[in-house]
């Protein structure tokens, strides 16, 4: 089989179930999206030099493509791959791992180094698949812990920017409402 099929040259795309669906559906949609972020991971991940943290980073990419399967599946069977609570429960104990200790200093720029940025950069588009992801549950069914998994993906991407910068003794950029601008 090709790289190219042309059935999808009328607009239309093959779903996990063998049924097709505009490339307009909310479904499509959210499938790009989890495609976008999790192509983000890899990407942030290539400039993280902690195997701890590489490796949170490579189990959250993979089931990134676990929510798209699943997604791509609207009749699925038991061999469809999915999001477990545990999968869920790995995140929110990943999420602990990495937070903070320091107090809250507001909004963080995406600074602190280069890995550090690409995941600030991952976090926007894993917020944006989960807006994508709900938008879709308002009118489809969509498994509750997929929901969940990708509500805590962006607080690991966000956690896991910190502690990335914290690591490479990076310097964060906060937010600042009141800046001015500099002298040219």
């Amino acid at each position: 089989m090709g790289i190219y099929t042309r059935r999808g040259d009328g607009g239309e795309a093959g779903l996990g179930d063998g049924s097709r669906t505009s490339k307009a559906s909310l479904r499509i949609d959210a499938l790009g999206a989890l495609d976008e972020a999790g192509a983000a991971i890899g990407l942030a991940r290539q400039a993280v030099d902690d195997t701890s943290l590489d490796d949170v980073l490579r189990f959250a990419e993979q089931r990134v493509f676990n929510c798209a399967a699943a997604l791509a599946t609207p009749a699925p069977t038991d061999a469809t791959p999915t999001i477990s609570p545990a999968d869920v429960a790995f995140l929110e104990a990943a999420i602990d791992h990495f937070a903070d200790e320091g107090p809250w200093r507001g909004f963080v720029l995406a600074s602190g180094g280069e890995a550090a940025a690409r995941l600030h950069f991952a976090r926007t588009l894993a917020r944006q698949a989960e807006r994508r992801t709900v938008a879709l549950a308002e009118s489809e069914d969509v498994a509750p812990e997929l929901l969940a998994f990708a509500n805590r993906l962006s607080d690991l991407l966000f956690t896991a920017a910190r502690a990335a910068a914290r690591q490479a003794n990076a310097t964060e950029d906060f937010w600042d409402r009141d800046a001015q601008p500099p002298t040219l």
